[in-house]
């Protein structure tokens, strides 16, 4: 592989928009983005009980079918059949990709390769798809997914790059499913965010790529487009290794920042894809969050969450979410949210607790807050082409 990164020139600042042109997800409920979303639509979930032999306490988690059953040979298996499929989306071929960036949170490594750094698990993929280039590889905790979506852009934005394939896995190893057993964070019960009951999650596994480019390069091969990266920002709590700040202050900087950046009004947002994990604290932090941003707002946005229908995926649920986000604005509706049953008191978004609700509106963002005290925004545009299946 080369290490060097191509400059482009010449060009104005609207073509240097990203566009979305191409997706692909490996999940518990499937890998085509159709039939995915169906089952999202159908308020359906891949969570499923614990096998009898695990090593932690975890009641239950949503895993991969047929996958290889070591981690690092599932990580390239995995992410190439994710890659795979957002290049096929888009009609693009994996020689006119200019840079790779994966997320993963792998804690810092798998547990068959300890002495392996991210960066090595990542060159393997970047080879199997057939990406000349050298990927670049970032763990920023339950943010990765997101943060690679948002290192791509900005390489994109800034006349770096013209096309970038990006995104985010995670497995389930053992240390993963320890380390959440002894943190107390999954549930005895049910996956059920924003629930007046809620008591915690369940731990899934998974993967999503997305194919962004430049509006120019887009144009220039008559690519189809699902939406726009408008705008995204980021911040850190620095409050702990594993709790967010709960007065919801780390959330909305990245939030605000995210909408500076897209240069679109609060009031704009139509939808949200919440990072819904069902603790008790991270639900009342994002709706600390949501009540800042909108507590003045006349029409509120649509919250919804698919980590009940996937898993809490870790470093790979910012590029699912980006996804289903991007789904729900192309399709105008949100998915429902059939496991809560009692919604929050204090919670001040309207939430599909009954079936999908329509959108009113073409901007929605994802907000993932990740251990470490990483927040990340993406705020995502629906595209204008007509005629385009999911």
């Amino acid at each position: 592989m080369t290490t060097d990164i191509p400059a482009t020139a010449g060009r104005t600042n609207s073509d240097r928009s990203v566009c979305v042109t191409g997706m692909g997800w490996t999940t518990a409920l499937g890998t085509e983005l159709g039939d995915v979303w169906q089952e999202l639509l159908d308020g359906h979930s891949g969570i499923r009980k614990m096998p009898p032999d695990s090593v932690s306490t975890m009641r239950e988690a949503a895993w991969l079918k047929d996958r290889d059953p070591s981690p690092s040979s599932a990580q390239r298996q995995v992410a190439v059949a994710a890659a795979a499929a957002a290049l096929r989306d888009a009609g693009c071929a994996s020689g006119d990709i200019d840079l790779f960036v994966l997320g993963s949170s792998l804690g810092p490594h798998l547990d068959d390769a300890a002495d392996v750094s991210p960066y090595d698990l990542t060159i393997p993929v970047g080879e199997e798809l057939g990406i000349e280039r050298s990927p670049i590889a970032l763990s920023t905790a339950c943010s990765s997914g997101a943060d690679a979506i948002l290192l791509a852009a900005s390489l994109i934005r800034s006349g770096v790059v013209d096309r970038c394939l990006c995104g985010g896995i995670d497995l389930l190893s053992d240390a993963k499913q320890l380390g959440h057993s002894l943190l107390g964070t999954a549930s005895p019960t049910s996956f059920r965010p924003f629930d007046e009951n809620r008591d915690g999650m369940a731990l899934g596994e998974g993967a999503g790529f997305l194919v962004l480019e430049a509006r120019s390069a887009a144009h220039e091969r008559g690519a189809r487009v699902w939406g726009e990266v408008r705008g995204w920002g980021s911040s850190n709590d620095a409050s702990g290794l594993t709790a967010p700040d709960t007065s919801g202050a780390g959330a909305v900087r990245a939030v605000q920042r995210a909408l500076g950046k897209a240069d679109v009004a609060v009031e704009d947002i139509a939808v949200i894809n919440a990072h819904g994990t069902a603790t008790r604290v991270n639900d009342a932090t994002e709706a600390k969050c949501f009540e800042q941003l909108f507590g003045d707002v006349e029409t509120k946005p649509v919250v919804f969450a698919t980590k009940p229908a996937f898993g809490h995926t870790l470093g790979a649920t910012g590029a699912i979410e980006a996804i289903a986000l991007l789904l729900s604005l192309h399709h105008g509706v949100a998915p429902p949210l059939p496991q809560c049953e009692t919604v929050m008191s204090d919670f001040p978004l309207p939430l599909p607790t009954d079936g999908a609700l329509p959108l009113k509106g073409t901007f929605g963002f994802s907000l993932t807050l990740g251990f470490g005290g990483f927040n990340t925004c993406l705020v995502l545009e629906r595209g204008t082409h007509e005629g385009r299946s999911a």
